[in-house]
């Protein structure tokens, strides 16, 4: 009886397991799926990973942008088949104990913009996993950070005159 029993708890902690890293995959994908559609400027695929809540935020302190708001703002790159291209790596995914939404971080290379991070949480959706935020930072080594501030609260002294 206590075979049996070590053998279904066994069991039981296999399937878990499998389950959760297919649940991994499936995030891995939607997310390496978001970052080629940008590539391709594909905005029917880009906007629909989104969902319908979803909040896009940017580098910059102005850009906090909603689903709607952020299409209006990428729909004419797209139009021109112009996109954005951010190849992910070290990506580390957490899952609620709920499995129905996850938390992530990856860093990211961009010609454009160098290493990049890119934070954000999906969500299980009947439709699959939706992201529901993503923020784009660039990373600002420690450094640097008193210049950058300083140059940032210049640039703002100049914008509020």
């Amino acid at each position: 009886m206590l075979q049996r029993c070590v053998c279904l708890i066994f069991a039981m902690f296999v399937q878990l397991s499998v389950q959760a890293s297919e649940t991994q995959t499936q995030i891995s994908l939607a997310l390496d799926n978001f970052h080629q559609a940008a590539s391709d400027a594909n905005q029917q695929q880009y906007f629909d990973l989104l969902s319908d809540k979803a909040v896009f935020i940017g580098t910059d302190a102005t850009e906090r942008w909603d689903k709607n708001a952020f299409i209006a703002f990428a729909k004419p790159y797209f139009d021109k088949g112009k996109g954005w291209t951010y190849i992910p790596r070290n990506r580390h995914v957490t899952l609620a104990e709920s499995g129905q939404v996850a938390w992530f971080d990856e860093m990211l290379d961009s010609q454009s913009y160098g290493e990049c991070r890119g934070t954000g949480v999906l969500e299980l959706t009947e439709k699959g996993w939706k992201i529901s935020q993503y923020h784009l930072t660039i990373p600002l080594p420690n450094g640097l950070a008193k210049d950058v501030v300083k140059q940032i609260k210049q640039q703002q002294q100049v914008i509020s005159k």
